[in-house]
């Protein structure tokens, strides 16, 4: 996956046309396309492999079982394409190590959630999950772009390993404040695929970034 704008699209979209749509019109400024279930349910699996045609897709499944059905889940979605999967960390170190196996490393574990309720249950354990994906071999941690200041804390945590940021735009994040605590990504969906000039929202953040760095 490129580091070059740093922007990810979360493609929520719900058929196969408008993904295609967005695709088409931001794919200069993005670097990677986050497909989860309901562009899958809608579209059917082969939309994963149609996307990493054109850009590195990682398949936010939340994955969250067993080892076992971990390591399915995954195997299943890089045959398809996939560049990474992001999982779940409460289920414990075995079943994440199951996701990182069957990835070859290209995992992102989820530690603290974007929306409110994320301070409810995710916030309390954020820093156990952190060290959790760091001695599980994952490459990173999904950590929340709506409150920078955790991001700050849990980099200090997993040091170099990567981290993707959701909640930019309308869940009120900021690009910018985002970059500057520390991830190396921006996840964004509504802000971008709603905007009636993708194309021109996805530059706009890509600059924000910039201006973060």
């Amino acid at each position: 996956m490129k580091k070059d704008k740093r922007v990810i699209l979360a493609l929520d979209v719900t058929s196969r046309a408008d993904a295609l749509r967005v695709v088409e019109a931001v794919k200069d400024h993005v670097d990677a396309i986050k497909i989860n279930w309901p562009l899958i349910l809608a579209a059917g699996p082969d939309i994963i492999r149609e996307m990493s045609k054109v850009k590195d897709v990682i398949c936010d499944l939340k994955i969250a079982d067993i080892p076992n059905i971990n390591r399915l889940i995954v195997e299943q979605a890089m045959s398809m394409g996939t560049s990474a999967v992001i999982c779940h960390g409460f289920t414990g170190e075995d079943s994440v190590k199951a996701c990182v196996d069957a990835a070859k490393g290209q995992v992102f574990v989820v530690t603290e959630m974007s929306h409110p309720g994320g301070k409810q249950f995710t916030a309390p354990i954020a820093d156990k999950l952190a060290g959790l994906a760091k001695s599980a071999g994952a490459r990173g941690i999904v950590a929340p772009a709506t409150r920078p200041e955790r991001i700050s804390d849990l980099r200090k945590i997993i040091g170099s390993m990567e981290i993707i940021s959701p909640g930019v735009g309308a869940q009120g994040g900021k690009a910018s404040d985002a970059i500057r605590a520390g991830a190396d990504y921006i996840i964004v969906g509504r802000a971008i695929y709603e905007s009636p000039d993708p194309r021109g929202a996805a530059r706009k953040l890509a600059d924000e970034v910039r201006e973060g760095l």
